[in-house]
This record gives structure tokens, sequence and C-alpha cells, in this order.
């Protein structure tokens, strides 16, 4: 039985995973499970009702980082942590930064705001989302900016889960027309770009544009 994605795709954190997957070459099924709508069944694999989540064989997991640690050690392949316990510690670090400070504002406010609200037949906080693009995310950029210090990925020539983290929230920023200041930001709009070129994400791209169209257009 094939290793199985449980999840949406505009979900930053799905998305992590489905990157993951691609990049490690890693055969499994993708069921569609929406954030606010899962079905009663969903909750005996994912406790808490969150996505992404996975079964492999008896396994069921839920939580993006622990299922990208697990894959990583389950399934081998180039290492996506580093080579050493310092650098897989620092991934792990940009990846909970990621997912933890850059997604409260990134998704949980310029996206939601921008798509999801709308979607809900709610009115966008145009406040709430110029706040966090004044105020909130300049700092957070300023940060990662710095932990690039230049270089092509977190980890200098090697791509990581902190790369796969960052790009995928920044990407949902840029699914409601925010794009990274590439004069302000340089190191992270190249990131974004180099990322976008690999063939893991590209591949994902027109299905996520695609439903964008589609629901911004009801």
């Amino acid at each position: 039985m094939a290793l199985t994605l449980y999840g949406a795709i505009l979900s930053p954190f799905v998305r992590k995973i489905r990157i993951q997957l691609a990049e490690q070459a890693i055969a499994h099924d993708h069921v569609i499970v929406a954030p606010m709508r899962q079905p009663d069944w969903y909750f005996d694999i994912s406790p808490l009702g969150r996505i992404p989540a996975i079964q492999d064989g008896d396994l069921k997991l839920a939580d993006s980082a622990v299922i990208a640690q697990y894959l990583e050690e389950a399934y081998g392949g180039p290492s996506l942590y580093g080579e050493t316990a310092a650098e897989a510690a620092r991934v792990r670090w940009l990846e909970k930064y990621a997912d933890y400070e850059l997604a409260a504002h990134a998704t949980f406010t310029v996206f939601a705001e921008r798509f999801l609200e709308p979607l809900k037949g709610n009115r966008t906080n145009e406040q709430a989302v110029a706040t966090a693009l004044s105020d909130h995310l300049p700092p957070l950029l300023d940060y990662l900016t710095r932990e690039l210090n230049g270089k092509a990925f977190f980890l200098g020539d090697r791509m990581s889960i902190a790369d796969i983290a960052v790009t995928s929230q920044l990407i949902n920023m840029a699914h409601v027309g925010e794009l990274i200041d590439e004069d302000r930001w340089p190191c992270l709009s190249s990131l974004l770009a180099r990322m976008t070129a690999r063939s893991s994400l590209s591949s994902l791209l027109p299905a996520e544009h695609q439903l964008i169209a589609k629901l911004g257009n009801r």
C-alpha cells in the first residue's frame, strides 16, 4: 500500500510535504481534505483535524514538520536536513520559523484575508493585510535575508526543508498578488525564483493557479 498524503493543495504545509515527496521521489497517493470540512474518518488519522497528515501502512502522522522528519528518516535519499547535527538543528529552526512566525502573517493574514475570507462571503480586512505587510512581515523577511547571507540556499549550495518551508509561505502571498520586493529582499526573491524553477515545485503550481482562478471567480 502506497503512502497516502491528505490535505488541500493551497495549504503551504501540504505544499511543503508535496515538494519533499517529489524531491525524494517517494511514490504516494494524494487525497484532498479541506482544512475546515474534514470528514469524520479523518480524525482517526489527524486527531486535531489539521492538514497535512499521512498514512504509511499502519503509521498515521499529522503535522508537517513531524511528517517531513519521518520521510527523511524512513525513505532516505539526499538529505534535506544538512550533513551535521548543527546544520540539522538550524534547518529545523528555520522550518519552525517559517511554519509559525512567517505563516501567521503570510498565510493566516494576507492569504486568508485576500482569498479565504471572500470565499466565505466576508469582506477582506484590508487594515489587517496592510499591517501585516508594513509592520509584521518586514522584520521576519529581514531575518531570513540575514540567514541566507547572499547564498543560494540556507545551507549554501544545498537545498533543505528550510528553503521548502519558507518558499511555501511566500507562494501563498504571491497567490494573492503580494510578491517579495526584489530591491529590498533580493536574496529571498532569488530563493523564490530558484525554488519555483525546480520541477518538484513547478509541477505543482499550474493546478494551484487553476484552483485560485476557479474559486476566485465564484
